[in-house]
């Protein structure tokens, strides 16, 4: 992989757009699936504080975060339907447990906190909403590694036509190990990410503390996943392997994350939080983009590229004139959202006190 030129046409713009949203969407969408798992590991005699913060942190905005994850589906399907069609039917069972995810984690959310205050009904929505904020993520990543893998190529309707429904449907992102460690790798990104939020975002120090100690066990299990994961594609993806070990754009990627991860961790044992943040977000975002350029030019490896799947440069025109439009409406309502939510004023408990 990634052994073409990099040259700037409107199909690769708009490919650099889905990664930049789908960028987004892990640093907040992200990060809220990974409060959800810390809800379920909520322990100890503060736990209902540990889960009124996580609540706290996510309430006023999960909703909107979701745009990104829709941003990325929309110019998929407007920008790259073949590869659009062939997505959604290869992997329509892993994206069918996915989508049922996000609607179960985002109506258990809702109904904990309106429904009754009693025990056993709290008790059941927050099962479910944790369940589902562990199950998606790791689905969200098997199909990421499926793709990155090359499993689901492009096969002319006779090919398809003579596998069966397990070998086409079931077997490229289940009987591999590979797709999974990635969606172990996105579910451990995810709770690294929330744990580091969480420590700026709590009110005491020792709900500060819980959370620090949270990120810290996350970041070194992310780092273990992240091995295990590499070590998988040497033995199962060859040529994605070569792509993430060659080349010294490849070995920026790591040293720039690798930085990014002791960065987090020296600001975790000392206690700068933001600084800690801050770098959980720049080590997210890397990993990111160094799958991106590993894939490049593929959008589906082994041998579709982005160019030879975009749809005609008319519509890749008016897609791009419409997403300035849109962002420029777009960004300023987020900078507000956060503005009125996040700013610190609102007091711990009140919504959940």
């Amino acid at each position: 992989m990634n052994t073409t030129a990099l040259t700037w046409t409107l199909p690769h713009i708009v490919a650099g757009v889905m990664v930049l949203s789908l960028n987004a969407y892990v640093l907040l969408g992200g990060a809220d699936f990974g409060g959800g798992v810390w809800d379920f590991f909520a322990r100890g005699n503060r736990r209902e504080e540990q889960r009124a913060l996580i609540a706290e942190a996510i309430g006023p905005i999960w909703e909107a975060n979701h745009v990104w994850l829709i941003l990325v589906v929309v110019l998929l399907f407007s920008c790259f339907p073949k590869a659009f069609a062939h997505l959604s039917t290869e992997l329509h069972v892993p994206i069918t447990i996915m989508l049922l995810g996000i609607v179960l984690r985002g109506s258990a959310f809702t109904f904990r906190s309106y429904d009754s205050k009693k025990d056993t009904v709290q008790r059941r929505w927050g099962r479910i909403f944790s369940m589902a904020s562990l199950l998606t993520p790791v689905i969200l990543g098997v199909c990421l590694g499926t793709v990155a893998s090359g499993k689901i190529p492009m096969r002319t309707r006779e090919a398809a036509a003579a596998l069966s429904f397990t070998e086409r449907f079931i077997n490229p992102w289940c009987a591999s190990l590979f797709p999974w460690a990635v969606g172990a790798l996105t579910l451990m990104l995810f709770a690294f990410l929330a744990a580091s939020y969480l420590t700026v975002e709590a009110p005491d120090e020792a709900l500060k503390n819980v959370f620090r100690r949270r990120a810290q066990q996350s970041q070194i299990a992310l780092l273990l996943t992240a091995f295990a994961t590499l070590l998988l594609a040497r033995f199962e993806n060859p040529l994605l392997f070569t792509g993430l070990t060659r080349g010294t754009t490849a070995w920026a990627m790591h040293a720039i994350t690798a930085l990014s991860a002791v960065t987090s961790l020296w600001a975790l044992k000392t206690r700068r939080f933001q600084v800690a943040r801050l770098a959980a977000a720049a080590q997210a975002s890397f990993i990111l983009w160094g799958w991106a350029w590993t894939q490049f030019p593929w959008l589906l490896p082994p041998d579709r590229t982005i160019t030879a799947l975009a749809a005609p440069r008319i519509t890749l025109q008016f897609t791009l004139g419409a997403l300035a439009v849109g962002t420029a409406i777009l960004l300023p309502s987020f900078v507000y959202l956060f503005r009125v939510f996040k700013s610190g004023e609102t007091a711990f408990g009140d919504q959940h006190g």
